[in-house]
């Protein structure tokens, strides 16, 4: 697209906030980009054409038209561009550089949930705890749930009718303790989906609401006298503190947060998260992003905290970043820290960035 051309349209381009679209003659979109006024900000891949990119004006050359989406809010805006860029992955747009393979925890969406690792994310309704990068994390959380909390490993359709008809046996594990046998109805749907229950408080960090169901557990075997039961409730208890204490501490003030920062090179960018809650760091993760024409740090880094927050399922009400950025949740608070124990959690988030990139 030549500027004869945006000269054409120019007046036709609306002045309020949303995105804009450069397609090209294959109706192939180059480019996704938002804006708070939208003229303005497409004028300026015209009117500034000596100040621009060599990739930047190569993409405008490619393009056959300009298309726009108006919406209500800065915010609005910001999270359309957002789902237009996964959606479609244009070429100009900012990329991620997924070529490492990291693990989850999956919760399976079925009766009697199955609980197990995998590097396979796949949008079932089951819900996916990670990215794990530690191996040693992951077998210390994986150990101790099913120590704790014994779940079921075979993949048997256990349905209503299909207990009911005994159509399955207990197997080993039940023998040897680590499932409650409900395939043959030993353990009710109920009993089991409150150690579901605990198992996310777990993986969320949420550790007050575990040692309390465990607590009232033991409690409960003890007023029946039960007390051979009420020691192996109290053995998986100190389990569950021991797992606690090895966690890390970050902080005795901060409480949930999300904590990012980033470093470039040439051609690429990396964001580092920290997720912080209830004073503990329970997972960090480096993004990788291959620069485009977006190459400034307050679009890498906004991109990266709507990509990460969404593939951690994070709802932190505040994140500390190193700088300002727009929100597209005007309900999330954004600091800057520049003192205390939220300075030295974006200290420690730096390290880790800028460690990873002079390993690159």
């Amino acid at each position: 697209m030549k500027k004869e051309d945006y000269d054409l349209i120019a007046d036709t381009i609306p002045r309020n906030p949303g995105i804009y679209k450069f397609i090209n003659k294959e109706d192939e979109i180059l480019y996704v980009g938002k804006a708070k006024i939208l003229r303005n900000r497409v004028s300026s891949y015209f009117n500034a054409a000596g100040q621009i990119y060599n990739k930047t004006r190569v993409m405008v050359k490619n393009a056959f038209r300009i298309e726009f989406i108006i919406v209500d809010s800065e915010q609005d805006a910001l999270l359309l561009e957002n789902t237009l860029i996964k959606k479609h992955q244009p070429r100009y747009n900012v990329s991620l550089k997924d070529g490492k393979s990291y693990s989850y925890l999956c919760i399976r969406s079925e009766r009697f949930p199955r609980v197990y690792f995998t590097r396979t994310v796949i949008k079932d309704g089951s819900l996916y705890f990670g990215p794990y990068t530690s191996k040693w994390r992951m077998k210390m959380i994986m150990e101790m749930v099913r120590r704790i909390f014994p779940l079921r490993t075979c993949n048997y359709a256990l349905t209503d009718d299909n207990i009911r008809k005994g159509k399955f046996k207990i197997c080993l594990e039940y023998h040897i303790k680590n499932c409650q046998g409900p395939c043959e109805g030993l353990e009710s749907e109920d009993s089991y989906n409150k150690k579901i229950e605990q198992i996310k408080n777990i993986l969320r960090g949420n550790f007050g609401p575990v040692k309390q169901y465990l607590y009232e557990q033991m409690q409960a075997h003890v007023e029946m006298l039960e007390f051979e039961h009420a020691h192996l409730i109290k053995e998986k208890l100190e389990l569950f503190e021991d797992y606690q204490s090895k966690s890390t501490v970050v902080s005795a003030t901060v409480q949930d947060v999300d904590v990012f920062t980033i470093a470039m090179d040439e051609t690429e960018a990396f964001v580092n998260y920290l997720k912080v809650v209830n004073g503990m760091l329970i997972n960090t993760y480096t993004l990788e992003l291959e620069k485009n024409l977006d190459d400034d740090e307050t679009t890498l880094l906004t991109y990266a905290v709507l990509q990460l927050r969404d593939r951690f399922q994070s709802i932190a009400p505040e994140i500390l970043v190193p700088f300002q950025i727009p929100s597209a949740d005007e309900n999330m608070k954004i600091t800057i820290p520049q003192r205390g124990d939220k300075k030295r959690l974006l200290d420690l988030s730096e390290k880790n960035v800028n460690y990873f990139l002079l390993q690159e």
